[in-house]
Formats: structure tokens, sequence, C-alpha cells
């Protein structure tokens, strides 16, 4: 059995596997553990637990140079899959397309004013009169961000790199494309 698979299988059993390493022969954090086990049970927007196990084990893994800290890192997974599902985006897309806008920085701000993780332009919330809402905010920000994306990629008939250039302001341009594409298949894609 691969050792991601058996990770997940001890974690769904709530057992902590006896000599199992998660990185280079160090034993399960019993912490890491325990925030797993409540993310799962927070995370609403999966099919079943053993779903949510294996992505958000296998995503924060992925992560954790970016996020350090487990429990903020898990509470991020949960957000980014809840709206990018909602929005009817792939997560792990949605992932690539956060670490090139803002390389995970919540507080991100660009020089034309792109505000968050995933650098939404402020305008957006006078055009649909909520001058209140917070770009910074993580589920906020992402429910705008994952919404604007899937747009562009239904007015661009699921030309995905048509999207990402509209969604970045370079239609034309394939750099930004690219490069989400290239993060994406390099770092983040699921195989599903």
């Amino acid at each position: 059995m691969p050792r991601n698979t058996w990770i997940v299988f001890c974690l769904a059993l709530g057992l902590a596997p006896p000599v199992l390493a998660i990185n280079q022969n160090q034993p399960v954090d019993p912490e890491l553990r325990a925030l797993l086990m409540q993310a799962v049970s927070q995370a609403d927007s999966f099919a079943d637990a053993f779903d949510a196990q294996v992505w958000l084990l296998d995503m924060s893994t992925r992560l954790r140079r970016y996020i350090p800290d487990e429990q903020e890192r898990l509470r991020f997974l949960r957000l980014v899959h809840r709206e990018s599902r909602n929005a009817g985006l792939k997560p792990d897309l949605v992932l690539a397309v956060i670490h090139v806008e803002s390389l995970f920085d919540r507080y991100a701000l660009s020089r034309v004013g792109a505000q968050g993780i995933m650098q939404v332009m402020p305008f957006w919330k006078a055009e649909l009169g909520r001058p209140e809402d917070n770009l910074i905010d993580l589920a906020t920000n992402l429910r705008y961000g994952c919404t604007i994306l899937k747009y562009y990629l239904d007015i661009e008939k699921g030309d995905l790199r048509r999207a990402l250039a509209r969604y970045n302001g370079s239609l034309g341009s394939h750099r930004y494309p690219d490069k989400v594409q290239d993060y994406w298949y390099r770092y983040w894609y699921v195989k599903e």
C-alpha cells in the first residue's frame, strides 16, 4: 500500500501508524492528526470524509512551506475547496492561481490595487453594491476570485488559457496563463 494511502487509512481509523512517517522517518504528529480530523469534520464541500482526508493531507503537505501553521493551513484549504467547488472550479487550479497571484499572502497588494490572496480588484465591491466587503478576508476574497474566474471560463467556453488571461487582465498574452498552468501541473494538479 502506498505511503500516503496508508497515512490516510490510519488517520481515517483514528490510529497513529506505528513507525509511519510523513517526511523522512518522522512519526505522525498527534497534533497534526487532531487538526486534520477537525478539518475533515468541518469540510462540508467534500463527497465524503475519506475524500476530505486524502485531499487535505495531500494539499497540506504541499502547502506547508507557504503556510507553516497547521491550523491556519487546514482552515485555508477548507475555504479554497469550498469556494472553488461552489463556483464549479477545481480546487487545485485555484491553488495554482493563488500561487501565481499572491504566493499565498492574504495581505498581498499589487501595484494596480488588486487585493488579497486571489488579487481581486476593489472596483468589484462597488459594482456589487457591497463597499463594506473586506477583500483581505480569505473567504470573501476566494468567493470573489473563484466567481470571477468561473465567469471568464464560461464566457470563453472552457478555454482555460483565455479565461486565465482575462482574469489577469492580459488577454492576448500567453505569459500569465502559461505560468498558472505550469504551476498547476508542477505543484498542485490532482488527477480525478
